[in-house]
């Protein structure tokens, strides 16, 4: 049970963010970050509760200009429950109410919270000791359902202890809350809500309606609360706006449980089926059975979801492993298929990043592809909604084809700040990140890996095929030729990197010939060549007229996905051109005066300096190839590109950049344990083990608190379901190349391909069990370095790690 189990022993308030971040119950449409309910926002707590795709965009004054902003959007607090014992043996003396219990004010004599990975229930048993010597047993049970997508429900359970009294609870709905949950953005105009309007509804309902300031989202909140079993002893609603309240009161006696139920619906305007967000949540409500009803139901749909996405990994990498999924299925979840969002960064746990859309996708869909492709799906369909925004985008900046924006939101426009803080300098400095541009290549890679692993072809003949080519369009018109090189060029973008945005001294943004960018570039070329050829011909006879592509366009596209320029320096690959004449830094010194520097640019930007005269990386650049790129498959790559390439080159590039990387995201460590998985076997385990607690012990220094890093922790799945078995969907099989390290030698997942349901795999004692379910279905073809297995529906096979390979 313990791997089941994420738990925290005692009150600890330097802790409380990142453990409400860590403890956030989500479902797929909505999520609740794991606050205490007796608590509002402020330094210590920060109750937060997203809606998937749910953003408002407000504008503020920073250093005398006016900076445009899309937000993720705090709603209401349905949370709020507080509880005073009213009366006993030392009543106030000035005859008032005593104050509401809350966690800060002390009296704690015991204080557990566990998460409850199975069954998506957040448990908390409180132990508390008034002035007056009285002790009380306080214990609360939460879930956000997983089956019913816009409830929620709370029950807390009082047990006194050799004292009988009254305890007085009191249950809100608060609609005064704002986006403060960052410090670094508080400069920023924070408040999204207005129009409150609130009500009461049925003997024990009462509901709270408001909007978004500029998108004009209509949110509606209703609450039920009542004791579990029976009346309450006096009754006294407040359906005041923003924080409408609702008082009961419940006798306790020694030793005897009493469970007062918090029932929640939540609605917007954005929501389908509905005609009235609040006509919706009152009806959810109206009709929610109790919280012994909702917890068998939410029960049942978590135990289907881990059927369908379970890992199971032995020991502690395997619990944290579990931790990591719970926390992608609450962000993108089955409903996540009938939703118009993206894959937000940092999950619906936080406010970091503005809830913005990046490449994370990249990092999050393999892993989905295999278990939840409706889900990838849809993930899918929403960057192909926005392709007309990156169609307009790459018009306005000259180019033809989709040029899809570094940060995205609601509708697809540019999203990325044009300035960001410091936080150890105090300053506001230009950011160039959107010139990112490599984000196209990201979703052109999702789109082709989906259809490989799905078999989803009407998808990737209609908007998949969109998407591919646009984005191809895009990389075509970009390129530009150099005589001088005699090669293709693509000039002014940022790489993954992220530190580099310009060159020293030079008063244009932008770098040149960024490696990992002109790559994958002519991948996404090449793919988009391969399917014209195989789209059925009045289908891309359809494309090749839409998109003004004729002969001439396919030959060039041809040629630049053939000579796009690498650069080199010293026997390694550059990450940009240029790059090679970078000054060194010194590493030891830096880390002998800060200590944690993995976030370098901000300590050299505070002492005047810049990281962009450095050869000093904050996460993996070029060395994405080898996450993104099986080995054959890069040096097929390199060759198709004219470059020769061979294992001597691939491993002298990783050990350039291995010393040279600060390791400032989450991403880097899951990336460099992946590539030295192949490259270094005995070291990969430090950089996996980094990854797997970048979150749950907040390695980045209080990020974590801000909201979970999705990609990292969809990436640390995927490390061992495609990192450690070499787990490939194309032309028609799947592919194995196992690479275990010794620490993540044995585990086991089920996974979907095709039409196959249920398909098991399973690494032990140096071999690899590959099973598939009885059906109608064809049978599979297992394609491996030395030889071809197929494998039938209703049969298995094991293969050896060492020696001959054998099936059964």
């Amino acid at each position: 049970m313990e791997q089941w189990v994420w738990g925290y022993e005692g009150y600890d308030p330097a802790e409380e963010r990142l453990r409400e971040a860590l403890c956030t119950l989500g479902n797929g449409y909505f999520a609740t970050r794991g606050a205490a309910p007796e608590t509002d926002a402020d330094e210590v707590h920060y109750p937060g509760t997203y809606v998937a795709g749910c953003y408002n965009r407000l504008t503020s004054t920073v250093q005398g200009r006016e900076v445009e902003n899309e937000d993720m959007v705090n709603l209401p607090n349905w949370l709020p429950l507080r509880f005073r014992i009213l009366d006993g043996p030392a009543p106030p003396e000035d005859g008032s109410a005593p104050p509401w219990w809350a966690p800060d004010q002390g009296g704690i004599l015991e204080y557990r919270q566990e998460l409850d990975l199975r069954q998506g229930v957040l448990n908390r048993t409180v132990l508390l000791e008034d002035p007056a010597g009285r002790r009380l047993r306080v214990e609360q049970s939460r879930l956000v359902h997983m089956g019913e997508p816009h409830l929620a429900a709370l029950r807390t359970t009082f047990t006194a202890e050799d004292w009988a009294g009254t305890v007085e609870v009191e249950s809100a709905v608060d609609g005064g809350v704002v986006n403060a949950g960052v410090a670094r953005y508080r400069a920023l105009d924070g408040r999204h809500l207005t129009g409150h309007r609130a009500g009461s509804a049925d003997p024990d309902t009462l509901w709270l309606r408001c909007q978004t300031r500029t998108s004009e989202i209509c949110v509606a909140v209703v609450a039920r609360t009542r004791p579990a079993d029976g009346e309450p002893g006096s009754v006294r609603d407040d359906p005041t706006a923003p924080r409408p309240a609702r008082r009961l009161t419940v006798a306790v006696e020694p030793g005897r449980p009493v469970a007062v139920d918090k029932v929640v619906a939540l609605h917007t305007s954005h929501d389908l089926a509905i005609s009235d967000p609040l006509q919706a949540a009152l009806e959810d409500v109206h009709h929610a059975p109790g919280f012994p009803g909702l917890l068998e139901t939410h029960r049942a749909a978590w135990a289907e979801l881990w059927r369908h996405a379970g890992l199971e990994v032995p020991g502690k990498a395997g619990h944290i492993l579990r931790v990591h999924l719970f926390h992608v299925l609450q962000t993108l979840s089955p409903h996540t298929a009938d939703l118009d969002v993206g894959v937000p960064a940092r999950g619906l746990h936080g406010e970091a990043y503005r809830g913005h859309v990046f490449w994370d996708e990249l990092f999050v869909l393999p892993y989905l592809n295999v278990h939840l492709p409706e889900v990838s799906r849809a993930l899918l369909t929403y960057r192909h909604r926005r392709l007309p925004e990156a169609v307009r985008a790459a018009e306005d900046a000259g180019y033809a084809g989709a040029m899809y924006p570094w940060q995205s939101g609601s509708d697809g426009r540019e999203e990325t700040q044009t300035l960001h803080l410091n936080p150890r300098s105090g300053r506001w400095l230009p950011d160039h990140s959107r010139l990112q541009h490599h984000v196209g290549s990201a979703v052109a890679h999702n789109v082709w890996q989906y259809w490989q692993a799905s078999g989803d072809t009407e998808f990737m003949h209609s908007r998949g095929a969109e998407m591919l080519l646009r984005i191809a369009q895009f990389w075509g018109s970009a390129a530009r030729y150099d005589p001088d090189h005699e090669r293709y060029r693509i000039l002014g973008v940022v790489g993954p990197d992220e530190y580099h945005e310009a060159y020293p001294d030079s008063d244009r943004p932008g770098l040149d010939d960024n490696a990992y960018t002109n790559v994958t570039a002519a991948w996404t070329i090449a793919r988009a060549l391969d399917l014209l050829e195989t789209l059925p011909e009045p289908r891309s006879r359809e494309l090749r007229e839409e998109l003004g592509v004729d002969d001439g366009t396919v030959e060039r596209w041809r040629d630049v996905s053939r000579r796009l320029r690498v650069p080199f320096h010293r026997g390694v690959i550059s990450q940009f051109d240029g790059y090679g004449d970078l000054a060194e830094l010194d590493w030891e010194g830096y880390r002998e005066k800060y200590g944690n520097i993995r976030r370098l640019d901000r300590i050299l930007e505070a002492e005047g300096d810049t990281v962009n005269r450095y050869q000093a990386s904050k996460q993996a650049d070029v060395l994405m190839l080898g996450y993104l790129f099986p080995p054959a498959e890069l040096a097929r790559l390199f060759r198709r590109l004219g470059y020769a390439f061979d294992d001597d080159l691939w491993h002298r590039t990783v050990d350039h950049y291995l010393h040279r990387t600060s390791h400032g995201s989450t991403l880097s460590s899951l990336v460099h344990g992946w590539v030295l998985a192949r490259v270094r076997r005995p070291e990969a385990w430090t950089y996996v083990q980094e990854a797997l607690v970048s979150d749950v012990a907040d390695i980045q220094g209080g990020t974590t608190s801000e909201g979970i890093h999705l990609g990292a922790m969809a990436g640390t799945l995927d490390l061992v379901q495609r990192g450690l078995t070499g787990l490939e969907a194309r032309e028609g099989a799947l592919w194995l190349d196992p690479a275990p390290i010794p620490e993540l030698s044995e585990f086991g997942f089920t996974l979907r391909y095709r039409h196959h349901w249920g398909v098991e795999v399973r690494m032990r004692s140096e071999e690899l069990c590959i099973g598939l379910p009885a059906s109608a279905e064809a049978p599979v073809r297992l394609a491996l370095p030395d030889r071809t297995v197929t494998v039938e529906p209703g049969e298995s096979c094991r293969l050896g790690l060492a020696g001959d390979r054998s099936g059964v």
